[in-house]
């Protein structure tokens, strides 16, 4: 119980500080007036420590799960935890991919992203049943389930509004960016922080309510 409780702080530890660190590092990423190579530097280091609230995002729910089933607020038995974990490794392992561009070409971002859906749809879809008293779940974990889908959301949102990123900071880091790249190096950055602020939003509101648990 206690390494599990451990392992959910940890959670919330890993993914505001390695938010924090990457947020940080998209200011230096959208700075004109430094120079290409420093700027790709950040924009390494900003994509490798959003790997941590990355990971976090995908063991949030095991980990509260199985604090769940052992404290009895959900009357299921606990063999569940077991395909709960598994799941958020194929998660883990295929968002590791993504990062690393390894195996069979677009597989990986397939499958995370389908895992993404089918996680925004399940934590939303429980969260809601559990407040209408559809389900039997107690009304903190209900909301947390929802604040969860929330950030999930988000992230997806994220990605959405840093589509144009990519190709326009390559040519930046390429020595090649002009007005028009940087112009929208700085507004999908700045389209994007707006979903990060959710994000830490709903992940300091899921934080509290496992705290108090007033409900």
């Amino acid at each position: 119980m206690a390494l599990l409780e451990l392992l959910h702080i940890l959670v919330l530890v890993y993914w505001l500080g390695g938010d924090l660190g990457a947020f940080v590092a998209s200011r230096i990423v959208a700075d004109p007036a430094r120079p290409p190579a420093g700027r790709a530097a950040a924009a390494k280091i900003l994509m490798d420590v959003d790997m941590a609230p990355r990971m976090a995002l995908i063991f949030a729910f095991p980990t509260g799960f199985a604090l769940a089933v052992y404290e009895n607020w959900l009357p299921i038995g606990a063999i569940w935890i077991i395909p709960a974990f598994a799941l958020a490794l194929v998660w883990a392992v295929a968002a590791w991919m993504v990062h690393l561009k390894s195996g069979p070409d677009g597989l990986a971002k397939r499958l995370d992203m389908a895992i993404r859906l089918a996680a925004l749809i399940g934590f939303a879809g429980a969260g809601a049943a559990g407040l209408a008293g559809l389900i039997a779940l107690p009304l903190f974990m209900a909301g947390k389930l929802l604040l969860l889908a929330l950030a999930v959301f988000a992230g997806l949102m994220i990605r959405r509004m840093l589509a144009p990123f990519g190709p326009a900071f390559g040519q930046i880091a390429a020595g090649q960016g002009d007005d028009a790249a940087n112009a929208t190096v700085r507004t999908s950055l700045s389209k994007a922080r707006i979903w990060v602020f959710v994000i830490w939003a709903a992940v300091l509101g899921a934080a509290a309510l496992g705290v108090l648990h007033p409900v």
